[in-house]
């Protein structure tokens, strides 16, 4: 699967983006809109993480979704 599909369904993402990174206000979510650069970005700021660390982050959990 490619993130399209997360980027085409963004609404019905958030909600397990949310549960995943809590740390993300709803706010986030909106500008993020379904863009991986953005949450990575978004996903090192809030938690303090380095770039590749927020990459695998978002990696794992993209593996992890049940399609």
């Amino acid at each position: 699967m490619d993130w399209d599909r997360v980027e085409g369904n963004w609404k019905q993402f958030k909600g397990q983006i949310k549960e995943q990174w809590g740390k993300l206000t709803d706010d986030d979510l909106d500008q993020i809109a379904g863009k991986r650069d953005q949450l990575e970005g978004k996903i090192q700021e809030r938690y303090g993480l380095e770039k590749d660390r927020a990459r695998q982050d978002v990696d794992d959990w993209f593996g992890r979704q049940t399609w």
